[in-house]
């Protein structure tokens, strides 16, 4: 057990015996009264953002997480199989771990992966994929006066607005946070 100065923002506690991640964490001192910890943690099995007030030395279950870099290699059903690159170990992950970033990943990514013990908390896709395209409609020319978008699908499927001068089997680059177009790749 560590107490509430032991703990900041990326941390992985356990609260009300579920797993959450820190995302803010703010000591406070307000005027007369004493100080304690105001903390947002994101709940790791329901991804629901819960607030909580710690006092200050208070005890908390710090929970040890192991990170790994695994390659993917191809979805199953429910879950996403991927390798460890020292042992060649094959590991199941549950596809929703990954979230929206889930449809811009591609055979052959690194992910990132938070094990406790041997189950996996939470799965990373890469920030910044290339993918090529390979279906959008042809820009009209002199239509360039603002900055407008159209759809492009990409190899994976997913469909992403690119501005008007993206044609087919061009590769571009996306930011799987947010689904958005970020530049073209040469």
């Amino acid at each position: 057990m560590a107490d509430t100065g032991d703990v900041s923002i990326g941390t992985v506690i356990r609260f009300n015996g579920e797993l959450c991640k820190i995302e803010e964490y703010q000591h406070r001192t307000p005027g007369n009264l004493r100080a304690f910890y105001q903390a947002k943690m994101r709940n790791l099995k329901s991804g629901k953002l819960v607030e909580n007030r710690f006092r200050s030395g208070e005890l908390v279950e710090i929970v040890r997480v192991e990170y790994k870099m695994l390659q993917y290699i191809f979805s199953e059903n429910d879950f996403i199989v991927c390798m460890d690159n020292e042992t060649f170990e094959q590991i199941y992950i549950p596809a929703i771990l990954f979230g929206p970033a889930i449809k811009f990943m591609k055979e052959g990514m690194e992910v990132k992966v938070s094990f406790e013990g041997d189950n996996p908390i939470v799965a990373e896709a890469p920030v910044f994929v290339e993918l090529s395209i390979s279906y959008t409609e042809p820009g009209v020319k002199g239509d360039t006066a603002t900055n407008t978008l159209k759809p492009a699908t990409l190899e994976t499927g997913a469909v992403v607005n690119v501005p008007l001068f993206i044609n087919d089997n061009e590769k571009i680059k996306v930011d799987t946070r947010t689904g958005t177009y970020v530049e073209r790749v040469k």
